[in-house]
């Protein structure tokens, strides 16, 4: 029996308050009509396991499981290696990591059309418990994963803790973060944009992008993602925790934005032509992540804006800041028109509605691109980046007002892409430093994407000193790992000093509280 060198520590896990422990073990789902077993007689080229194993999206009842059969992982025509024909896999879910109680079981199809992706939806599990999962095709067992389904939704949960990364460059740096990251006692990660690349960058490291060239075409997302997969530490972070993931923009193009791409970018200058682009970029981001149907891409379009929750501790709203925005401006006077959209109209409704339903004790938003103001320009004047919320005033302001309308409690905003940490009171208007604070941002810096950092660069000073609501800032690589209590929540900062080397280790560089009911950074503890 095949079976894969990775292989995760044992471990206790955190218990969230308000489940009870000795559940009986549940029946088993029945197996489809087409058993697996008719791959027994089917040649495998080799170990098909070898991307990993996922799971996401957590309810209180399942999860998403998901694989991805590649012998062959970086064959040049995009498809793993594997026949042209469609397989079973099937799965199983256990409430110990031996397998001995092993609670649901079921078989999926794994079609080419797909690249031989799973995406097993599980039901019938306990809320709020954690299980073990893994694959099995003819003789070959997977990795073993642990995940973890979401309580019941009136449960009083005394504390959980997600973290949340983004940017991972492959030629700017080892992944060790996630490495780290992966032995955290965690409930949830969560991915917030840039989980490949699309440029053909080569570095200075020995991690050279494949394919060499920029990716533009479905067998070139492909390639990429094979090759971003196949690290040891993002397949260990994948297999210690639940993700829910969100694109930005490099996982199709840097800076896209609606039916537009990037300016200076060809051939994608017309827009049916980028949606081409995109829509290969869309399946290919499907195929590799731990995303329910419900996400499944339909060409150029793909379901991202979504919610979760926790008990009554958490309600957790995945935005789309890039698929119904207004192209970014080249006038930035213009950025206070009201008619320009960041989340288009439709979701701003959706999540301004759910924010206004919501009875969670802590409201966050999974976001990729940053809310706070950022002003770029020391002394006199000012100077902010067009991509960012910044860019799209007027629609912040709409969230903004929205938040006090409906009077929402404990809002915070978690944020990728700009290789950087910031924790910042959000003003109701940022022009007066005593206005209103409705919420907090937590900006998280990148996995790898930058290369090394620094502690301070010179744009954080900048960034200091002419914008009073920010109140941490650091510039080093790693991820940020959110504790939620009844009263009060911490984001620990976890930064590793090197990734042009692998082995970095990690410590804390400051951890960031929030008090239940006092909106804004209550204080930072370096």
């Amino acid at each position: 029996m095949s079976q894969s060198p990775l292989t995760l520590p044992r471990r206790s896990f955190l218990a969230l308050g308000g489940v009870a422990a000795g559940a009986a073990v549940l029946a088993a789902e029945p197996a489809s009509a087409t058993s697996a077993d008719t791959n027994d007689r089917i040649t495998l080229p080799g170990y098909v396991f070898t991307l990993g194993v996922a799971s996401g999206d957590p309810t209180p009842d399942g999860v998403v499981l998901w694989t991805r059969l590649a012998p062959d992982p970086l064959a040049l025509d995009g498809l793993g290696g594997m026949p042209g024909r469609t397989v079973q896999v099937s799965w199983e879910v256990a409430e110990d990591e031996g397998f001995r109680r092993v609670v649901r079981r079921g078989v999926e199809r794994a079609a080419p059309d797909w690249a031989h992706s799973v995406h097993a939806e599980v039901h019938g599990l306990r809320p709020d418990r954690v299980y073990w999962y893994r694959f099995r095709i003819a003789d070959q067992v997977s990795p073993v994963g642990r995940t973890r389904t979401a309580p019941a939704p009136r449960t009083a949960l005394r504390a959980m803790s997600f973290a949340f990364a983004s940017c991972q460059a492959y030629p700017d740096g080892y992944f060790t973060a996630f490495a780290h990251l992966a032995r955290e006692e965690l409930d949830l990660v969560v991915h917030l944009g840039d989980y490949i690349y699309e440029g053909g960058g080569a570095g200075s490291i020995g991690r050279a992008h494949l394919p060499a060239a920029e990716t533009f075409s479905l067998t070139d997302y492909r390639i990429r993602y094979a090759q971003y997969k196949l690290d040891p530490a993002l397949q260990a972070a994948h297999a210690s925790a639940p993700w829910v993931v969100a694109p930005d923009d490099h996982d199709v193009e840097n800076n896209w934005a609606g039916d537009h791409s990037q300016p200076d970018t060809e051939p994608d200058q017309d827009p049916a032509v980028f949606r081409l682009r995109r829509a290969a970029a869309y399946q290919a981001y499907y195929e590799n992540l731990p995303l329910r149907r419900s996400s499944m891409p339909r060409g150029p379009e793909m379901q991202v804006y979504r919610r979760l929750r926790f008990g009554d501790l958490l309600q957790f709203d995945v935005l789309d800041t890039r698929r119904f925005r207004d192209q970014q401006l080249t006038d930035p006077s213009l950025r206070w028109d009201p008619n320009r959209q960041m989340l288009g109209a439709r979701q701003e409704a959706w999540l301004l509605a759910g924010l206004g339903a919501s009875t969670a004790r802590w409201n966050v938003l999974g976001n990729q691109i940053f809310a706070m103001e950022a002003d770029h320009t020391a002394g006199e004047g000012e100077r902010y980046g067009m991509d960012t919320w910044d860019g799209y005033a007027a629609a912040r302001q709409r969230l903004f007002d929205g938040v006090v309308q409906r009077r929402v409690d404990n809002f915070l905003i978690v944020t990728g892409d700009a290789h950087r940490s910031v924790a910042a009171d959000l003003k109701l208007d940022f022009a007066d430093p005593n206005s209103r604070t409705i919420g907090t941002e937590f900006l998280g810096t990148s996995i790898s994407s930058g290369g090394n950092g620094t502690d301070m660069d010179a744009l954080g000073v900048t960034w200091l000193a002419e914008n009073p609501h920010m109140r941490f800032h650091n510039s080093q690589r790693g991820y940020q790992v959110c504790h939620l209590g009844r009263h009060e929540m911490r984001t620990d900062y976890r930064v590793v000093p090197f990734v042009n080397a692998p082995d970095a280790p990690v410590s804390t560089r400051a951890s960031v509280y929030v008090q239940s009911g006092r909106p804004g950074v209550a204080h930072v503890s370096a």
